[in-house]
């Protein structure tokens, strides 16, 4: 193996792919826009119809579709001659790739495609291509030349197909105002949806696991409460449940570096007046959030009112999947 020519190789690889998606820039255009409108009008499903190497891309575009509030599914042309066009109806919309514009599995069902009535979207390097002629709005994606060296392999004309199809897909997601609690409903098993989903109230610890004690509680009590809640924390409460402050493990360590006696010393004299809080309803990422900015291991969660109504630490955060 010639390790300079390998090098050298999968550089032009990429050079050439670079340059196929910048040619794509220019086909922002009229029709660009036109396909979006009829997939934002779309009262069905986006139909991706794909054969060989454009299939796959179809398959990838149709799932990007979904995920992103476009609702699609990918039709393999060769089963769809048997049988899976009873998959289409007059309601969806087709997007259509090929790269030559006259690939055989494709335009075999062109015909019944058209006689449904249903708009259709094709994508191909050739706009006088059999495809391109009988489509609704073509979308260009021709490129100068493929990146392997034989010039066989598609590579620089399914990257631009993929490429174009991210383009409709995020311009279709703003144009719906799709959120990012849009995004994480359909990704729910995901660390993605968990982070989105999950709120604090959902793995807060409550009621008497809530590490807490009076604010006439002396040092040892708030340690025992502490110990046997192991949050690394405990609150100071007033007789409302109003929270006053926090102290913590690392407040006992300095505490016995600076020989203080527990038995003898209140809490209220050593707590942290004010303490970082989070609501019940903030999502669990912005807990997160708060404690990796303030560099501390927990949280006491409060209400409007300032009532304490919770806690949690940074290993509730792990457990749940939101870390």
């Amino acid at each position: 193996m010639n390790q300079t020519a390998i090098k050298q190789l999968a550089a032009a690889v990429i050079e050439t792919e670079l340059d196929a998606v910048k040619g794509l820039l220019s086909r922002i255009d009229d029709d660009f826009v036109r396909a979006c409108e009829i997939m934002l009008t779309c009262k069905g499903r986006v139909i991706v119809i794909g054969m060989g190497k454009s299939g796959h891309i179809g398959n990838k575009i149709a799932a990007t579709l979904a995920s992103t509030g476009t609702p699609a599914f990918f039709v393999h042309p060769a089963e769809a001659s048997h049988g899976d066009l009873g998959m289409i109806t007059t309601e969806d919309v087709l997007l259509i790739i090929s790269s030559s514009g006259e690939t055989n599995e494709v335009n075999q069902i062109l015909p019944q495609l058209l006689r449904l009535g249903t708009k259709s979207i094709a994508m191909t390097g050739n706009p006088e291509s059999t495809l391109a002629r009988h489509a609704d709005v073509h979308i260009n994606v021709s490129v100068d030349k493929e990146a392997c060296p034989l010039g066989l392999a598609p590579t620089s004309s399914t990257t631009a197909a993929l490429v174009m199809g991210d383009a409709l897909a995020i311009s279709l997601l703003e144009s719906r105002g799709f959120t990012r609690e849009d995004f994480a409903q359909s990704h729910p098993a995901g660390q993605l949806g968990r982070r989105l989903l999950l709120h604090v109230d959902e793995i807060m610890h409550k009621g008497d696991d809530i590490p807490h004690v009076g604010k006439s509680a002396m040092l040892t009590e708030g340690i025992l409460e502490m110990t046997e809640k192991r949050l690394g924390m405990v609150a100071i409460v007033d007789d409302d449940e109003q929270l006053l402050g926090v102290y913590t493990d690392g407040d006992l360590r300095r505490t016995l570096e600076f020989g203080q006696n527990p038995t003898t010393t209140a809490i209220v004299e050593l707590m942290h007046e004010n303490p970082i809080t989070i609501t019940p309803g903030d999502l669990a990422v912005n807990a997160v959030n708060k404690m990796q900015k303030h560099r501390i291991q927990g949280l006491l969660v409060v209400a409007d009112n300032n009532k304490l109504v919770g806690a949690l630490n940074f290993q509730d955060l792990l457990q749940a999947g939101v870390v």
